[in-house]
């Protein structure tokens, strides 16, 4: 490869290596143009001192700074989206056991975890616990056909679509019934509710192999600051628990009439809810807060591209699905999407733009502000660490030298590009199969 032959004959094969390894895996990093210069900043005076350190991008191994992608899909960027379900997995811990800012004592509090399904739009090839299909057939777990309507021309793909398209305004429906719910079994007005308790949670949004989408949801009952203060002695998870069976069979959406039909949305009768025991109840049989922030984290990082075979990013033009290969019944949502999409009594569902994600357009994952920490946070704590360790590699004090001394950081970015060079995805392939290599030997001499 000519590239890396040039790389390897000036010298900048390792610094390469170093940018690269610095990327954590990541295969598709924004590449950036411009410079970086701390400098010191006296408090008191507004007096700026010369640079104590200045990064130029230029200069860099790459010729550009290169930073993350980022991006929550597996079938996008494996190691990026191995981030993002860790910092999930973190995030849903804190709120169950504390932690980060979330104090412990929310360990005590009234949690539960439950699952919102879909309404059914047809039958479809499935896997009950009787072990046979109604096509008559056991399906192996790997089997493309589960998930694909029985009969295609009786499937409802119209109203699939539209579920899809209000799902995340029936969630917000259920949350409002919900906090009714709690009060009427308290004996509170709802206005009286609020200084009594408080409502957290966090869900995550799941497709289906059939493209519906459902919830997965950790709900909490606090007391009326949140997770800081316990909830009164009348919240009970079994209150809570027919709270939400209450609320979630009450909501109901209104959805659009198209030629002549009225579709109204609401959960599906499987309901499954379940309370939220500790790590060390139950000889480790109970649902335990370390299992059920694991599944959420599972799920953070996988869209509708998993489940049904259906993209993972957005459609320009219909035509584009031709020279796809697609499951037969991905494709048909998609088409149905795009159809809906050009009725002007629809343009508020933005169908079109989110035809590849079968009409959802609401966000994966959520959470009230009291449940626990953020995402942002989160990222901060882990640059910030990074900041650290680059002052330390270069010998910097990262110890300002008195009370009136800080740095002030100016930089100037711009945007050059997405991913590798050849020559990059090479060397970048070769350090991550090393590192696995390392792994799996360290492994074995655990063993």
């Amino acid at each position: 490869m000519p590239e890396l032959a040039k790389l390897a004959s000036t010298g900048t094969l390792p610094g390469l290596a170093r940018q690269l390894s610095g990327l954590g895996g990541c295969t598709h990093p924004i590449r950036l143009a411009g410079h970086r210069a701390e400098h010191g900043l006296n408090t008191s005076t507004g007096e700026i001192g010369p640079a104590l350190h200045r990064l130029d991008a230029a200069d860099l191994p790459a010729g550009h700074l290169l930073v993350r992608c980022g991006n929550r899909r597996t079938t996008r960027c494996a190691a990026c989206a191995e981030t993002y379900r860790r910092d999930t997995f973190h995030l849903i811990t804190a709120g169950l056991r504390g932690g980060k800012g979330t104090p412990e004592t929310v360990s005590t509090h009234p949690r539960v975890f439950a699952t919102f399904t879909a309404p059914s739009y047809g039958p479809v090839h499935n896997r009950p616990s009787a072990g046979r299909c109604r096509c008559g057939r056991r399906h192996a777990d790997s089997d493309p056909a589960l998930g694909s309507p029985l009969n295609p021309d009786r499937y409802d793909y119209e109203a699939a679509v539209l579920w899809n398209a209000h799902a995340g305004m029936l969630w917000r429906r259920f949350t409002i019934y919900l906090r009714r719910e709690i009060a009427k079994r308290a004996g509170l007005t709802q206005r009286a509710f609020r200084d009594h308790a408080r409502v957290s949670f966090a869900k995550v949004a799941e497709y289906q192999k059939r493209g519906a989408v459902h919830f997965h949801a950790v709900i909490r009952l606090d007391g009326p600051a949140g997770g800081e203060t316990a909830p009164p002695h009348w919240a009970t998870a079994s209150l809570l628990t027919d709270a939400v069976t209450a609320a979630a069979r009450t909501a109901r959406v209104d959805g659009p009439e198209i030629d002549g039909r009225r579709h109204v949305f609401a959960f599906g009768r499987q309901l499954d809810i379940r309370t939220v025991h500790g790590s060390d109840l139950d000889g480790g049989t109970a649902l335990t807060d370390r299992a059920v922030a694991a599944y959420i984290a599972k799920y953070a990082t996988k869209g509708a591209e998993t489940a049904t075979g259906t993209l993972d990013r957005r459609l320009r033009f219909v035509a584009e699905l031709a020279t796809l290969d697609l499951p037969p019944h991905a494709e048909r949502l998609i088409r149905t999407a795009w159809a809906l999409g050009a009725r002007k009594d629809l343009a508020h569902l933005r169908l079109r733009a989110w035809a590849h994600m079968l009409g959802f357009r609401g966000h994966f994952s959520t959470k009230t502000r009291r449940y626990s920490t953020t995402l942002g946070a989160l990222r901060t704590a882990r640059a910030e660490w990074r900041r650290l360790q680059a002052a330390i590699a270069r010998g910097d004090d990262p110890q300002p030298v008195d009370g009136e001394e800080t740095t002030l950081v100016l930089a100037e970015w711009a945007y050059a590009g997405t991913g590798l060079t050849p020559a990059e995805e090479w060397l970048s392939a070769s350090l991550a199969a090393a590192t696995s290599d390392i792994v799996q030997e360290g492994a074995h001499e655990r063993d």
